[in-house]
């Protein structure tokens, strides 16, 4: 579902060149969870940004699903991730004046999807809002708008799901409800998903914990089993 090879970023800034990404090799499984690691500022959310096709590498290549996207253009990247790729952010990134089920529709309309907010409203079903699907964003709790970003970025069935730090604005008890939902519906419809998550202990949910430093993977390896009577 992903390989990247020999992936590069560089920035300038007014102190000079900055290398944030230094030469990263990858390769995700289609159906693979996939957890990223790290410290702030080793590059994990550039990096997924890379794997989204919302920043140009500086030199490498990413395949997403068979297809190069580093040459495409803009509008073909945009058509390329349109039901192919969904994205969970941090900060749920909601169309404030848009209801949730407005919200939801959003991707389908783009598709041409005549179906648009009947699939809508059963996504919102699946994620447990089928009583707000009337409600802006202003009007549901933070766990309430991440499930509605949830449910809008799997309503296309997306081969790929991108998570960067989607409880880091939630509670304990609400992203722990969030992060249930999420992995059981990645694991319900096979999707690979790569989450971003300064969390050692969620990253352990996943089947690898990738972890970077400086830019670099500086291990990629199976999560460690936990020893019987040991805490989470």
């Amino acid at each position: 579902m992903i390989r990247l090879e020999d992936i590069h970023l560089t920035l300038n800034s007014l102190a000079g060149p900055v290398n944030i990404l230094r030469g990263i090799d990858l390769e995700i499984t289609r159906g693979e969870a996939a957890g990223m690691v790290g410290a702030s500022g080793s590059g994990k959310s550039t990096l997924m940004s890379v794997i989204a096709g919302l920043e140009k590498p500086t030199k490498g290549t990413v395949e997403i699903d068979g297809q190069d996207i580093t040459s495409m253009n803009e509008d073909r990247l945009a058509a390329f991730r349109r039901g192919r790729i969904g994205i969970v952010f941090q900060s749920f990134h909601l169309i404030p004046t848009m209801t949730a089920h407005e919200n939801v529709a959003v991707p389908m309309e783009l598709l041409g999807d005549r179906d648009a907010f009947d699939k809508a409203a059963e996504e919102l079903k699946i994620v447990g809002l089928a009583d707000r699907m009337d409600h802006y964003p202003s009007q549901l709790s933070g766990g309430e708008q991440q499930r509605v970003a949830l449910a809008r970025a799997l309503v296309p069935g997306p081969g790929l799901l991108l998570a960067d730090e989607p409880t880091g604005n939630l509670d304990a008890s609400t992203g722990s409800d969030i992060i249930e939902l999420m992995f059981g519906l990645q694991a319900e419809r096979d999707t690979t998903l790569v989450l971003i998550t300064h969390d050692p202990g969620l990253a352990s949910r996943c089947n690898r914990v990738i972890r970077l430093r400086d830019g670099k993977i500086e291990s990629d390896e199976a999560p460690q089993p936990r020893l019987a009577g040991t805490s989470a």
